[in-house]
């Protein structure tokens, strides 16, 4: 499985996605990684209709995809893969979803939670679940809304806030 870009957006597919996303890592599936979606089919149908046919698509539970990455479904793919929260990013990795590398798309902004950019708000939980996926899964977080924008490590928004 070639994951070509791994991030959390809580909106999953929409527009950025899609329109930006997409076309600048060449993806040609979008894999939904949420135990919670997995079970809405309103919104695994809205997703579906959304997403161009030349476009695989594929949502799914946490342990569902590990074992369907495990069996090699994905391996001749460029993945784009897709969480809702900063839980599920470090869940899917521990249970071998593989990334190396994720980008914070959106996360919105909610009491308890810290503004860290205008597309980012992080409560304690998101930032252990971040800190765990960077520390301990080596995996290398930064922000970015769209290819055109310069990337930020995301401990800088932390530290600097909105």
């Amino acid at each position: 499985m070639s994951v070509v870009l791994a991030r959390i957006d809580n909106r999953l597919i929409h527009g950025q996605v899609l329109e930006a996303w997409v076309p600048h890592t060449q993806a040609d599936c979008i894999v939904v990684a949420s135990d919670k979606v997995a079970g809405e089919p309103l919104r695994r149908a809205v997703m579906t209709a959304s997403v161009p046919k030349n476009i695989k698509l594929v949502i799914g539970g946490l342990t569902e995809l590990a074992e369907l990455v495990r069996q090699g479904v994905f391996s001749a793919r460029r993945v784009l893969l897709l969480f809702e929260t900063s839980a599920d990013a470090l869940q899917g990795h521990r249970l071998g979803l593989p990334f190396d590398r994720l980008n914070l798309g959106n996360m919105h902004a909610g009491a308890g939670k810290l503004r860290c950019s205008c597309t980012i708000s992080l409560d304690d939980d998101d930032i252990v679940n971040l800190r765990c996926l960077e520390e301990e899964q080596g995996v290398q977080i930064v922000s970015q809304c769209i290819p055109a924008d310069r990337e930020r490590p995301w401990r800088k928004l932390v530290q600097t806030g909105a």
